[in-house]
């Protein structure tokens, strides 16, 4: 899969994705992640990408002009399969969207900053809005992060252990359920005694049964 962004902060970008599963994602060749400045398409000497909005009002609006050339320079190089907006008003990002972007070859994401960028922008070009939350940030990018996060680990070849992505919380409308690790048994809290048993049916059961009490008691919404 191939991810170009555009956004005018790329150093936000650089920690999110150049370490731990996004790092070696890229370094298997199963992910490549192409920040771009979008700067480089200003529109005068200043680098100036964004002005004063239309009827007045608080907040800078991120300007049509080097959006557009930068966005068609771009769909030069590749055809991509969605132009994304991250923006607060945007469809809420759910596991079923990342599994539906993950099969994708090619997208563009498009960080907003300020108050966000020209409306003749997402009506021309932009054919997914995302929002990872029902909040405002200073910019796209840390979404952004979150989105590549989300659908980079889904890749074939990403995890070590394929079938962990399919045990999420989500996958099947249901919370994860507890985990346990070593020792067995810490300051007297015990792990459960099935988890012990060596019995694989019984243990799915269990994480089953969790899953669906867990959900019940904090997202009963997804059992609808």
């Amino acid at each position: 899969m191939h991810i170009d962004i555009l956004t005018v902060l790329p150093e936000l970008l650089e920690s999110p994705l150049g370490h731990s599963i996004m790092k070696r994602a890229q370094d298997k060749g199963h992910l490549t992640v192409q920040v771009h400045q979008l700067r480089k398409w200003a529109v005068n000497a200043y680098g100036q990408v964004d002005d004063y909005q239309y009827g007045g009002g608080a907040g800078m609006v991120m300007m049509c002009e080097p959006l557009v050339a930068a966005i068609e320079e771009l769909q030069k190089e590749r055809t991509y399969d969605a132009v994304i907006y991250m923006t607060p008003d945007g469809e809420r990002l759910e596991q079923r969207t990342a599994n539906r972007l993950s099969l994708k070859e090619n997208l563009l994401i498009i960080c907003g900053h300020y108050k966000g960028i020209d409306q003749r922008v997402r009506d021309h070009f932009v054919t997914h809005e995302i929002s990872i939350g029902d909040y405002v940030l200073s910019g796209g990018e840390l979404a952004a992060a979150v989105l590549v996060d989300a659908i980079g680990r889904l890749l074939p070849g990403v995890l070590n252990d394929e079938t962990s992505a399919l045990t999420d919380s989500f996958q099947d409308n249901l919370l994860a359920p507890p985990v346990y690790t070593r020792p067995a048994e810490f300051r007297d809290w015990k792990v459960p005694d099935i988890l012990l048993s060596g019995d694989p049916k019984k243990v799915e059961d269990w994480r089953h049964e969790q899953a669906l009490k867990r959900t019940q008691e904090r997202r009963p919404d997804l059992l609808q």
